[in-house]
Formats: C-alpha cells, sequence, structure tokens
C-alpha cells in the first residue's frame, strides 16, 4: 500500500526535513520524492511505502495537515487507490 504527499507553500528552510521526519515517526517509508522551487513557492510530491505504518493512517493524515498549518503550507495526504481511482479515464 502507498500514497502520495503533496506539500506547496511558501519556500523556507526546512520543510523536507519535517515532512520526512513526520515519515520517519510513522514508519512510512518514503519511495520517491521530487521538489521544486518555484521562484518563492516551495512543491514536492513524496510517493511513501505505507505497509508498515505505525498506528493508523488516518492519523498519519491528521498529523501531517497538523505540521501543514503550522508552517503554513498546504500538506495533502492521499491513499494511492484515490489518487488511481481519480485519475482513471
Amino acid at each position: 500500500m502507498r500514497c502520495v504527499i503533496t506539500v506547496v507553500g511558501k519556500d523556507a528552510v526546512g520543510i523536507l526535513a519535517k515532512v520526512s521526519a513526520l515519515c520517519a515517526q510513522k514508519n512510512v517509508n518514503i519511495a520517491e520524492v521530487t521538489q521544486s522551487v518555484l521562484q518563492n513557492l516551495f512543491c514536492m510530491i513524496m510517493l511513501c511505502d505505507i505497509e508498515k505504518i505505525n498506528g493508523t493512517f488516518s492519523e498519519f493524515v491528521d498529523e501531517a495537515e497538523k505540521i501543514g498549518k503550522e508552517n503554513h503550507l498546504k500538506i495533502h495526504v492521499m491513499h494511492e487507490d484515490i489518487f488511481n481511482s481519480m485519475h482513471r479515464i
């Protein structure tokens, strides 16, 4: 099982570190990551393995959103099944 994490917001030091620290704490393995800074806008997409997640997926989503709010970022975590369903023609 995997999930897609997107992060968007004003660029600042430590964004990747904060999100990856949450993943490590919850035993979520980051399989792929891409990030870009467009002028002053930070954009990141992560594909993560949630097979061995500590706690529930819902708790992980809530904690990611909390980190986003605390750091003025929009962090969205979506289960791969939902992501795939949304992008099927």
